[in-house]
Protein backbone atom coordinates (compact mmCIF):
# COMPACT_ATOMS: atom_id res chain seq x y z
CA UNK A 1 0.00 0.00 0.00
CA UNK A 2 1.50 3.76 -0.66
CA UNK A 3 1.96 5.38 2.14
CA UNK A 4 1.27 8.63 1.57
CA UNK A 5 -1.94 9.66 2.83
CA UNK A 6 -4.14 12.19 0.41
CA UNK A 7 -5.67 15.40 1.52
CA UNK A 8 -7.26 17.98 -0.27
CA UNK A 9 -4.98 20.80 -1.95
CA UNK A 10 -5.74 24.46 -1.46
CA UNK A 11 -8.05 25.04 -4.44
CA UNK A 12 -9.22 21.48 -4.70
CA UNK A 13 -8.31 22.14 -8.60
CA UNK A 14 -6.14 21.61 -11.67
CA UNK A 15 -4.30 25.00 -10.72
CA UNK A 16 -3.09 23.61 -7.59
CA UNK A 17 -0.22 22.02 -9.59
CA UNK A 18 2.13 24.98 -9.76
CA UNK A 19 2.30 26.51 -13.29
CA UNK A 20 -0.95 25.13 -14.44
CA UNK A 21 -2.98 27.45 -15.79
CA UNK A 22 -6.74 26.92 -17.14
CA UNK A 23 -8.92 29.09 -19.18
CA UNK A 24 -12.23 28.70 -21.29
CA UNK A 25 -14.61 30.07 -23.86
CA UNK A 26 -17.61 29.62 -25.15
CA UNK A 27 -19.11 29.27 -28.66
CA UNK A 28 -20.80 33.03 -29.05
CA UNK A 29 -24.74 32.72 -30.19
CA UNK A 30 -27.71 32.49 -28.21
CA UNK A 31 -28.00 29.11 -29.50
CA UNK A 32 -24.62 28.28 -29.41
CA UNK A 33 -24.00 25.38 -26.60
CA UNK A 34 -20.46 24.66 -26.93
CA UNK A 35 -16.78 25.99 -26.00
CA UNK A 36 -13.49 24.94 -25.67
CA UNK A 37 -11.17 24.75 -22.50
CA UNK A 38 -7.45 25.01 -22.69
CA UNK A 39 -4.37 23.80 -20.21
CA UNK A 40 -1.50 25.25 -20.38
CA UNK A 41 1.73 24.15 -19.26
CA UNK A 42 4.63 26.12 -16.92
CA UNK A 43 7.07 27.51 -19.52
CA UNK A 44 9.14 25.08 -21.02
CA UNK A 45 6.39 22.58 -21.44
CA UNK A 46 6.08 19.51 -19.29
CA UNK A 47 5.92 15.42 -20.00
CA UNK A 48 2.91 14.24 -21.46
CA UNK A 49 0.76 11.17 -21.64
CA UNK A 50 -2.56 9.61 -23.14
CA UNK A 51 -4.93 6.98 -22.49
CA UNK A 52 -8.13 6.47 -24.82
CA UNK A 53 -10.66 3.85 -23.94
CA UNK A 54 -13.33 5.21 -25.68
CA UNK A 55 -14.85 3.14 -28.70
CA UNK A 56 -15.70 6.42 -30.80
CA UNK A 57 -13.07 9.12 -29.79
CA UNK A 58 -12.01 12.04 -31.62
CA UNK A 59 -8.00 13.36 -31.17
CA UNK A 60 -5.55 15.63 -32.61
CA UNK A 61 -1.60 14.70 -32.05
CA UNK A 62 -2.23 11.97 -29.75
CA UNK A 63 0.62 9.87 -31.77
CA UNK A 64 3.06 12.23 -30.33
CA UNK A 65 2.41 11.58 -27.00
CA UNK A 66 3.52 7.90 -27.25
CA UNK A 67 6.81 7.05 -25.06
CA UNK A 68 8.55 5.94 -28.38
CA UNK A 69 8.31 8.83 -30.11
CA UNK A 70 10.53 12.09 -30.60
CA UNK A 71 8.51 15.12 -28.90
CA UNK A 72 9.45 15.22 -25.29
CA UNK A 73 7.37 18.04 -23.60
CA UNK A 74 3.96 20.03 -25.02
CA UNK A 75 3.13 23.21 -23.89
CA UNK A 76 -0.83 23.15 -24.07
CA UNK A 77 -4.09 20.45 -24.35
CA UNK A 78 -7.10 21.57 -25.93
CA UNK A 79 -10.47 20.01 -24.38
CA UNK A 80 -13.02 20.97 -26.85
CA UNK A 81 -16.92 20.66 -27.65
CA UNK A 82 -18.30 20.55 -31.47
CA UNK A 83 -17.01 16.54 -32.07
CA UNK A 84 -14.35 16.86 -34.75
CA UNK A 85 -15.27 19.99 -36.11
CA UNK A 86 -13.95 21.29 -32.94
CA UNK A 87 -10.80 19.98 -32.88
CA UNK A 88 -9.97 23.00 -35.12
CA UNK A 89 -10.06 24.82 -32.11
CA UNK A 90 -6.39 23.46 -31.25
CA UNK A 91 -5.18 25.59 -34.29
CA UNK A 92 -5.59 29.03 -32.57
CA UNK A 93 -3.72 27.32 -29.97
CA UNK A 94 -0.88 26.29 -32.15
CA UNK A 95 -0.97 29.70 -33.33
CA UNK A 96 -0.63 31.35 -30.05
CA UNK A 97 2.12 29.35 -28.80
CA UNK A 98 4.09 30.54 -32.06
CA UNK A 99 3.41 33.93 -31.39
CA UNK A 100 4.92 33.20 -27.98
CA UNK A 101 8.19 31.29 -29.60
CA UNK A 102 6.84 27.55 -27.93
CA UNK A 103 7.13 24.88 -29.47
CA UNK A 104 9.89 21.90 -30.38
CA UNK A 105 12.50 23.76 -32.14
CA UNK A 106 13.02 22.86 -35.72
CA UNK A 107 15.65 26.05 -36.28
CA UNK A 108 18.11 27.95 -35.57
CA UNK A 109 15.77 30.83 -34.89
CA UNK A 110 14.36 31.44 -32.02
CA UNK A 111 10.47 31.76 -33.35
CA UNK A 112 11.38 28.95 -35.50
CA UNK A 113 9.29 25.95 -33.36
CA UNK A 114 6.52 23.92 -34.02
CA UNK A 115 3.49 23.60 -31.15
CA UNK A 116 2.64 19.85 -30.80
CA UNK A 117 -1.22 20.81 -29.40
CA UNK A 118 -2.71 17.69 -28.14
CA UNK A 119 -6.75 17.51 -28.32
CA UNK A 120 -10.04 15.58 -27.83
CA UNK A 121 -13.32 16.40 -28.56
CA UNK A 122 -16.97 15.17 -27.34
CA UNK A 123 -19.82 15.55 -29.16
CA UNK A 124 -22.38 18.47 -28.31
CA UNK A 125 -23.66 19.13 -32.09
CA UNK A 126 -26.90 20.94 -32.12
CA UNK A 127 -28.10 21.11 -28.14
CA UNK A 128 -27.70 25.07 -28.11
CA UNK A 129 -29.99 24.27 -31.66
CA UNK A 130 -27.66 25.81 -33.88
CA UNK A 131 -26.09 22.35 -35.34
CA UNK A 132 -23.14 24.72 -37.07
CA UNK A 133 -22.28 26.88 -33.51
CA UNK A 134 -18.79 24.76 -32.73
CA UNK A 135 -15.59 25.89 -32.03
CA UNK A 136 -13.26 26.81 -34.20
CA UNK A 137 -9.61 28.20 -33.97
CA UNK A 138 -11.31 31.53 -32.53
CA UNK A 139 -12.45 29.94 -29.75
CA UNK A 140 -8.97 28.34 -28.78
CA UNK A 141 -7.00 30.96 -29.33
CA UNK A 142 -9.70 32.83 -26.54
CA UNK A 143 -9.33 29.92 -24.31
CA UNK A 144 -5.61 30.07 -23.84
CA UNK A 145 -5.42 34.20 -23.87
CA UNK A 146 -7.91 33.42 -21.03
CA UNK A 147 -5.29 30.57 -19.55
CA UNK A 148 -2.35 32.94 -19.92
CA UNK A 149 -4.21 36.30 -18.41
CA UNK A 150 -4.80 34.39 -15.41
CA UNK A 151 -2.87 34.50 -12.15
CA UNK A 152 -0.73 31.42 -11.10
CA UNK A 153 -2.84 29.63 -8.26
CA UNK A 154 -6.18 30.80 -9.70
CA UNK A 155 -9.57 28.87 -8.52
CA UNK A 156 -10.89 27.21 -11.90
CA UNK A 157 -14.40 28.03 -12.91
CA UNK A 158 -16.33 24.61 -13.11
CA UNK A 159 -19.60 23.77 -14.31
CA UNK A 160 -21.27 25.14 -17.59
CA UNK A 161 -18.01 26.41 -19.15
CA UNK A 162 -15.54 25.79 -21.96
CA UNK A 163 -15.83 22.58 -23.25
CA UNK A 164 -18.49 21.70 -20.54
CA UNK A 165 -20.93 24.59 -22.03
CA UNK A 166 -22.82 21.82 -24.55
CA UNK A 167 -21.50 18.73 -21.89
CA UNK A 168 -24.13 16.06 -20.64
CA UNK A 169 -23.93 13.25 -18.29
CA UNK A 170 -26.46 10.29 -19.01
CA UNK A 171 -29.43 12.27 -18.43
CA UNK A 172 -28.25 15.27 -16.75
CA UNK A 173 -26.49 18.23 -17.43
CA UNK A 174 -22.68 17.89 -17.17
CA UNK A 175 -19.86 20.28 -17.13
CA UNK A 176 -16.27 20.75 -16.23
CA UNK A 177 -14.96 20.00 -12.47
CA UNK A 178 -11.75 19.62 -10.78
CA UNK A 179 -9.81 18.38 -7.92
CA UNK A 180 -6.72 17.65 -6.03
CA UNK A 181 -4.80 15.55 -3.66
CA UNK A 182 -2.02 17.11 -1.41
CA UNK A 183 0.42 13.70 -0.46
CA UNK A 184 2.49 13.61 2.44
CA UNK A 185 5.87 13.63 0.29
CA UNK A 186 4.43 16.86 -1.40
CA UNK A 187 3.93 15.68 -4.48
CA UNK A 188 0.08 17.39 -5.71
CA UNK A 189 -1.78 15.46 -8.12
CA UNK A 190 -4.83 17.32 -9.75
CA UNK A 191 -7.43 16.28 -12.47
CA UNK A 192 -10.15 18.42 -14.72
CA UNK A 193 -12.60 16.61 -16.27
CA UNK A 194 -15.62 17.77 -18.85
CA UNK A 195 -18.19 14.90 -18.17
CA UNK A 196 -20.30 14.21 -21.81
CA UNK A 197 -21.06 10.65 -20.87
CA UNK A 198 -23.16 8.07 -22.34
CA UNK A 199 -23.56 6.59 -19.49
CA UNK A 200 -24.96 7.47 -15.97
CA UNK A 201 -23.49 9.41 -12.94
CA UNK A 202 -26.65 8.61 -11.15
CA UNK A 203 -27.76 5.28 -9.08
CA UNK A 204 -30.76 4.95 -10.19
CA UNK A 205 -31.94 3.76 -6.89
CA UNK A 206 -30.71 6.05 -4.66
CA UNK A 207 -30.27 9.20 -6.77
CA UNK A 208 -26.50 9.27 -4.95
CA UNK A 209 -23.64 10.50 -7.65
CA UNK A 210 -21.75 7.00 -8.10
CA UNK A 211 -18.59 8.83 -7.78
CA UNK A 212 -19.88 9.59 -4.26
CA UNK A 213 -19.29 6.46 -2.90
CA UNK A 214 -16.15 5.32 -1.27
CA UNK A 215 -15.09 8.89 -0.23
CA UNK A 216 -14.40 9.67 3.14
CA UNK A 217 -17.45 11.42 3.87
CA UNK A 218 -20.79 8.93 3.97
CA UNK A 219 -22.39 10.44 0.47
CA UNK A 220 -25.60 12.43 0.45
CA UNK A 221 -28.84 10.46 -0.02
CA UNK A 222 -31.69 12.79 -1.60
CA UNK A 223 -35.20 12.10 0.14
CA UNK A 224 -37.26 9.38 -1.26
CA UNK A 225 -39.63 11.83 -2.67
CA UNK A 226 -37.34 14.30 -4.24
CA UNK A 227 -35.85 11.30 -5.96
CA UNK A 228 -38.88 9.71 -7.02
CA UNK A 229 -39.61 13.30 -8.54
CA UNK A 230 -36.46 13.54 -10.40
CA UNK A 231 -37.39 9.51 -11.62
CA UNK A 232 -40.59 10.81 -13.17
CA UNK A 233 -39.32 14.39 -14.74
CA UNK A 234 -36.29 11.86 -16.23
CA UNK A 235 -38.58 9.54 -17.57
CA UNK A 236 -40.86 12.19 -19.05
CA UNK A 237 -37.62 14.23 -20.75
CA UNK A 238 -36.22 11.15 -22.75
CA UNK A 239 -39.29 9.89 -23.80
CA UNK A 240 -39.90 13.56 -25.47
CA UNK A 241 -36.16 13.82 -27.10
CA UNK A 242 -35.52 10.27 -27.31
CA UNK A 243 -32.16 8.44 -27.58
CA UNK A 244 -28.96 10.51 -28.27
CA UNK A 245 -25.50 10.07 -29.06
CA UNK A 246 -24.16 11.97 -25.45
CA UNK A 247 -20.58 10.66 -25.71
CA UNK A 248 -17.05 11.42 -24.22
CA UNK A 249 -15.65 12.25 -20.90
CA UNK A 250 -12.27 14.14 -21.52
CA UNK A 251 -9.66 14.44 -18.61
CA UNK A 252 -6.49 15.86 -17.98
CA UNK A 253 -4.65 14.50 -14.76
CA UNK A 254 -1.49 16.62 -14.07
CA UNK A 255 1.38 16.44 -11.24
CA UNK A 256 4.10 18.36 -9.79
CA UNK A 257 6.49 14.91 -10.02
CA UNK A 258 9.18 14.69 -12.21
CA UNK A 259 7.74 11.80 -13.96
CA UNK A 260 9.30 9.94 -17.14
CA UNK A 261 6.86 9.76 -20.31
CA UNK A 262 6.05 5.95 -19.89
CA UNK A 263 5.31 6.67 -16.10
CA UNK A 264 3.42 9.86 -17.35
CA UNK A 265 0.94 7.15 -20.03
CA UNK A 266 0.50 4.57 -16.79
CA UNK A 267 -0.99 7.53 -14.84
CA UNK A 268 -3.26 8.47 -17.45
CA UNK A 269 -4.40 4.59 -17.47
CA UNK A 270 -4.90 4.26 -13.96
CA UNK A 271 -6.95 7.12 -13.56
CA UNK A 272 -9.36 5.80 -16.15
CA UNK A 273 -10.10 3.63 -12.54
CA UNK A 274 -11.83 7.07 -11.41
CA UNK A 275 -13.84 7.69 -14.54
CA UNK A 276 -15.15 3.97 -14.27
CA UNK A 277 -16.08 4.42 -10.25
CA UNK A 278 -18.18 7.82 -11.23
CA UNK A 279 -19.57 7.08 -14.77
CA UNK A 280 -21.68 3.32 -15.47
CA UNK A 281 -21.37 2.16 -18.13
CA UNK A 282 -17.88 3.68 -19.24
CA UNK A 283 -15.74 3.48 -22.77
CA UNK A 284 -18.34 2.68 -24.59
CA UNK A 285 -18.21 2.32 -28.51
CA UNK A 286 -20.43 5.61 -28.62
CA UNK A 287 -17.74 7.39 -25.97
CA UNK A 288 -14.46 8.76 -26.78
CA UNK A 289 -13.10 8.53 -23.21
CA UNK A 290 -9.88 9.93 -23.49
CA UNK A 291 -7.65 11.03 -20.37
CA UNK A 292 -4.33 13.32 -20.75
CA UNK A 293 -1.13 13.36 -18.25
CA UNK A 294 1.07 16.23 -17.82
CA UNK A 295 3.83 15.75 -15.40
CA UNK A 296 5.59 19.51 -14.58
CA UNK A 297 8.82 17.55 -12.56
CA UNK A 298 9.14 20.19 -10.09
CA UNK A 299 9.34 17.58 -7.78
CA UNK A 300 11.96 14.23 -7.63
CA UNK A 301 10.28 10.79 -6.98
CA UNK A 302 10.79 9.90 -3.23
CA UNK A 303 14.29 7.36 -3.08
CA UNK A 304 11.33 4.61 -2.94
CA UNK A 305 10.21 4.96 -6.65
CA UNK A 306 7.96 2.33 -6.63
CA UNK A 307 5.72 3.18 -3.53
CA UNK A 308 6.11 6.98 -4.61
CA UNK A 309 4.91 6.43 -7.89
CA UNK A 310 1.99 3.84 -6.43
CA UNK A 311 0.46 6.77 -4.54
CA UNK A 312 0.46 9.05 -7.37
CA UNK A 313 -1.16 6.51 -9.57
CA UNK A 314 -3.77 6.44 -6.75
CA UNK A 315 -4.29 9.86 -6.22
CA UNK A 316 -4.91 10.12 -9.88
CA UNK A 317 -7.98 8.14 -9.51
CA UNK A 318 -9.35 9.35 -6.77
CA UNK A 319 -8.94 12.69 -7.98
CA UNK A 320 -10.31 12.44 -11.74
CA UNK A 321 -13.69 10.34 -9.25
CA UNK A 322 -14.32 13.60 -7.55
CA UNK A 323 -13.82 15.79 -10.58
CA UNK A 324 -16.88 13.74 -12.34
CA UNK A 325 -19.04 14.56 -9.14
CA UNK A 326 -17.72 18.23 -9.34
CA UNK A 327 -18.51 18.68 -12.53
CA UNK A 328 -22.34 17.15 -12.07
CA UNK A 329 -22.79 19.21 -9.24
CA UNK A 330 -21.92 23.00 -10.64
CA UNK A 331 -23.72 22.38 -13.73
CA UNK A 332 -26.21 24.64 -14.66
CA UNK A 333 -29.23 22.92 -16.29
CA UNK A 334 -30.34 24.11 -20.00
CA UNK A 335 -33.60 24.38 -21.88
CA UNK A 336 -33.65 25.73 -25.07
CA UNK A 337 -34.57 24.65 -28.96
CA UNK A 338 -31.72 21.73 -28.90
CA UNK A 339 -33.27 20.01 -25.92
CA UNK A 340 -33.78 20.13 -21.95
CA UNK A 341 -31.52 18.82 -19.79
CA UNK A 342 -31.85 19.06 -16.23
CA UNK A 343 -28.85 19.68 -13.68
CA UNK A 344 -28.66 17.37 -10.75
CA UNK A 345 -29.01 20.67 -8.71
CA UNK A 346 -32.48 20.97 -10.54
CA UNK A 347 -33.62 17.90 -9.58
CA UNK A 348 -32.12 17.19 -6.20
CA UNK A 349 -31.30 20.64 -4.94
CA UNK A 350 -28.75 21.22 -1.90
CA UNK A 351 -30.84 20.55 1.03
CA UNK A 352 -33.86 18.02 0.95
CA UNK A 353 -31.91 15.40 1.78
CA UNK A 354 -30.58 12.42 4.06
CA UNK A 355 -27.27 11.40 5.50
CA UNK A 356 -26.08 7.79 4.80
CA UNK A 357 -25.12 5.20 2.27
CA UNK A 358 -26.75 3.70 -0.45
CA UNK A 359 -29.07 0.41 1.63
Amino acid sequence: MPEDAPFTGPLDALTDVAGIRVGHARVPGERGLSGTTVVLAPAGGAVAAVDVRGGGPGTRETDALDPRNLVQRVDALVLTGGSAYGLDAASGVMAWLEEQGRGVPVGPGPGQVVPVVPAACLFDLGRGGDWRARPDASTGRAAVEAAAASEPGSPVPQGTVGAGTGAVAGELKGGVGTASVRLDSGTTVAALAVVNAAGSVLDPRTGILYGEYGAAEPPTRPARATHEAARRRLAEIRERRGAGPFNTTIAVVATDAALTRAQAQKLAGTAHDGLARAVRPVHLLTDGDTVFTLATGRLPLSPEPVSALNGILAAGADALARAVVKAVRAARGVEGPGGTFPSYSDLYGAVDSERGGAS
